[in-house]
């Protein structure tokens, strides 16, 4: 139909084409849909940062509505465009030559069918098809912005978004369910993984590490439902969590020391609290020469170090069988020579095997755990241990979580929807059956202002000498430590 194309090894005839690439082909099925653009918002502060005293943004202006008459010449343009193109050669492409060669065929569809489109509809048309062809259709927009840390869509009717740590309805819209749910078997394929009906529930990952769940029908009743928490694309370091005033510049040396002078910590907070956000940080103070290995359900963290070994865990095949889980995985790293295991997130009787290895010369390890306060922490290890069904005594338990555990960073996000470390707390031991813990730092809250934004400080309790003190004395070389260490000392 379009000589050029078939010159350049695109054309290609009704009959006689080549089968569909597979990611190609199930975007196709998934096409012509009736979607809205993302809204144009003000650019906020990050996501992670926490809210700044300023007025709610004003509402986003809508595009006007679609026409039928868009829909149908998009129809007609992407029918036109499957039968001229060889989706198996594009699917050699990389992504941008290939979104080149697919506006380039459209222009032409355009032109030959002589189709009355302006400029901007034409536009718009062009980046609607290249977004069906080869990336996650109407999710393009909100993906592509930075400013956006959740993605949360409920069914094809409803979309919602968090920016600035507020939730926003935005106009993204699916054509319909079974769209929605194409494009979620699109991502979750990518990393081997399916959901359908008779595996309705999945975890998965974005090439750029975000996170992505779905449940689709029969367990979502309105339709599938899609939830992406996106990463930025460039990560937050501590001292950028200093400027949002998540902690202050003492405490963030604080956790420099902590990171550094290899203590085994763990991170707790609720959901959305920015604890993996934290551990990415923590993990940057690990030195170049360690062995680092990782351990997560959907592998999100980014060490930049250049020893780090990433595993993986896998869910059981629709036979039920080949399932790997947290426990197999570090049990596993036990095996391979690890300095420093980092643990994504503790949900169950895994943490016994991540204690069990800080306790057996692997300091320095960190994870992650959803409770609500450091003293919480500790008792959903408890919990967790229980869970596993280890016949131990409650104080052996509690003498193993002691001994192996040094330091508790406790993340919160505030109803303002800021987020803050509220606790660094040391665990110093046992008194009888209770397990003892020191503040080093804590926030206090003092009230809001007259915008709801939470005002508050980082105060010091005035404990001068951390029990991993000595430990942080062959680590002073770095002027900054050493200074805080003469201060704390001095206090």
């Amino acid at each position: 139909m379009f000589g050029k194309r078939g010159n350049e090894g695109f054309g290609k005839s009704g009959l006689n084409a080549p089968a569909p690439a597979p990611v190609v082909a199930s975007a196709v099925a998934a096409t012509a849909e009736r979607t809205t653009a993302a809204p144009v918002l003000s650019e906020p502060e990050r996501a992670s940062a926490p809210v700044r005293a300023q007025p709610a943004p004003a509402p986003a202006r809508r595009r006007p509505a679609r026409t039928e008459d868009y829909y149908d010449t998009k129809s007609q343009v992407f029918s036109a465009l499957i039968d001229t193109i060889d989706l198996s050669q594009l699917a050699k492409l990389d992504n941008e030559s290939a979104r080149e060669e697919i506006r380039d065929i459209v222009n032409d569809i355009i032109t030959i069918k002589n189709f009355a489109m302006s400029i901007s509809e034409q536009e718009e048309l062009l980046e609607d098809i290249c977004n069906d062809v080869l990336g996650y259709g109407p999710l393009e927009p909100l993906l592509a912005r930075d400013d956006i840390s959740d993605i949360m869509v409920n069914g094809a009717g409803q979309t919602f978004i968090e920016v600035a740590g507020k939730t926003i309805e935005s106009e993204v819209r699916f054509r319909d369910n079974a769209q929605l749910l194409s494009i979620c078997q699109r991502i979750v394929s990518q990393v081997g993984r399916r959901v359908d009906e008779s595996s309705p529930i999945c975890d998965a990952r974005l090439p750029d590490g975000s996170r992505v769940n779905v449940i689709a029908p029969p367990l979502a009743i309105d339709g599938t439902a899609l939830t992406i928490r996106k990463f930025k694309k460039d990560k937050l370091k501590l001292d950028q969590l200093v400027k949002f005033g998540a902690i202050t510049p003492e405490g963030a040396v604080l956790l420099q020391i902590i990171g550094r002078v290899r203590c085994n910590v763990v991170i707790s907070g609720g959901t959305g609290s920015g604890k993996t956000t934290l551990l990415n940080c923590l993990t940057g103070f690990i030195d170049a020469d360690e062995r680092v290995i990782t351990c997560e359900d959907t592998a999100e963290l980014q060490l930049q170090q250049p020893h780090v070994v990433r595993l993986e865990t896998r869910p059981p095949n629709i036979e039920g069988e080949g399932e790997i889980t947290m426990r197999d995985l570090i049990k596993n790293c036990l095996r391979m020579r690890p300095e420093r295991i980092i643990v994504g997130e503790v949900r169950g009787p895994e943490v016994f095997d991540l204690l069990q290895a800080m306790n057996t010369g692997h300091d320095g390890s960190m994870g992650t755990i959803h409770a609500n306060t450091p003293r919480e922490c500790l008792s959903r290890m408890e919990s967790m241990i229980a869970m596993g069904g280890f016949t131990l005594p409650a104080k052996t338990v509690r003498e193993i979580i002691a001994g192996s555990i040094d330091v508790i960073v406790q993340a919160a996000r505030l109803r303002d929807g800021s987020r803050r470390i509220t606790h660094i707390s040391e665990v110093i031991g046992m008194e009888g059956d209770v397990i003892i813990t020191q503040d080093l730092m804590r926030y206090e809250i003092d009230g809001e202002d007259a915008n709801g934004r939470i005002i508050g400080r980082h105060k010091s309790t005035g404990i001068g000498r951390p029990h991993f003190w000595d430990r942080a004395r062959y680590f002073n070389e770095d002027k900054r430590l050493a200074a805080t260490l003469d201060a704390m000392e001095k206090d």
